[in-house]
């Protein structure tokens, strides 16, 4: 979703000779293979974004595969660099790597002052690891690394697999169905009260961009996002009158909410003009049109 919304942003411009794989033609795991593909591409720039990511039962099921995967991933990637003297990374991370209890909003500052959420620990973990990289490959290697940390992404892409996607994605799914199904009751995970912070993967792509091209580098690593939350619960409730929904939502709060609050400090971003466009409504619409079109 991510990377496939940055490399759209990028191949618009017409300035620079893009190089990608998909999943399909490089497993970013394999260290050989990882290897091979920098000494012959031989890039100068590399936008890192790919992950092994899903929602709070994917990563409740297979912790071991999101941190070890992760770690891979990253591992290659920068080393690959380093080794063939590439010139800028930009990396991706997650809102994730803030503790359970973190003050919000959420300040870069806040990173490492307390325990992680237990129900992404795996992922977080590894995004930590990567942003460290990063940070001890700028300070002692040379190489210009920007990190980047956004807030809860959504957009075209996405998966709308209840187990696999991330959670806007999984209520459109289970919303639309429920109501083309004419079921009078559905039942979400958790209490509805925790709040996510929700931007779309094209502001995304854009401000990568803008940060790119402008050649902004930041000292450390930068949140990015909208600055407000909603309710998991508000959420659901968005996405039901948007699709129609007319039968009852029940909460099982026998399931996990994970991080309660999940919002972050935005006032390094806004700095330097920089700001997402696509509302949230606008941007659940969207999704509705494009899984009704996968539907059909």
């Amino acid at each position: 979703m991510v990377g496939s919304a940055i490399l759209r942003k990028f191949t618009q411009s017409n300035e620079y000779e893009i190089i990608y794989r998909d999943l399909n033609e490089l497993d970013l795991r394999d260290q050989a293979a990882v290897n091979k593909f920098f000494e012959t591409e031989k890039p100068n720039v590399v936008i890192l974004a790919a992950a092994k990511v899903g929602g709070i039962q994917a990563n409740l099921n297979h912790p071991y595969e999101f941190l070890y995967d992760n770690l891979q991933i990253q591992n290659n990637i920068f080393n690959a660099s380093l080794n063939n003297s590439i010139e800028k990374i930009i990396f991706l991370g997650s809102s994730c790597i803030y503790p359970k209890n973190c003050p919000q909003p959420m300040k870069e500052d806040y990173l490492l002052d307390g325990k992680l959420e237990p129900t992404n620990e795996g992922y977080a973990l590894a995004k930590i690891a990567g942003l460290k990289l990063g940070e001890y490959l700028n300070k002692t290697k040379g190489i210009s690394v920007l990190s980047v940390m956004p807030c809860n992404l959504y957009g075209p892409g996405d998966h709308f697999d209840p187990i696999n996607s991330h959670v806007l994605s999984a209520l459109v799914k289970k919303y639309f169905d429920a109501h083309e199904n004419n079921l009078s009751k559905i039942t979400n995970w958790g209490t509805g009260i925790a709040r996510r912070e929700f931007m779309h993967v094209e502001d995304l792509a854009e401000i990568i961009y803008r940060l790119f091209v402008n050649n902004i580098n930041i000292d450390g690593f930068i949140n990015l996002g909208w600055g407000t939350d909603v309710s998991i619960k508000e959420l659901a409730e968005l996405i039901s009158n948007k699709v129609g929904y007319q039968g009852v939502t029940e909460w099982d709060a026998t399931k996990p909410d994970g991080m309660l609050k999940k919002c972050l400090d935005v006032t390094k971003m806004k700095e330097l003009g920089l700001e997402p466009k696509i509302t949230l409504e606008s941007g659940i619409e969207e999704m509705i049109k494009i899984y009704k079109n996968l539907s059909k």
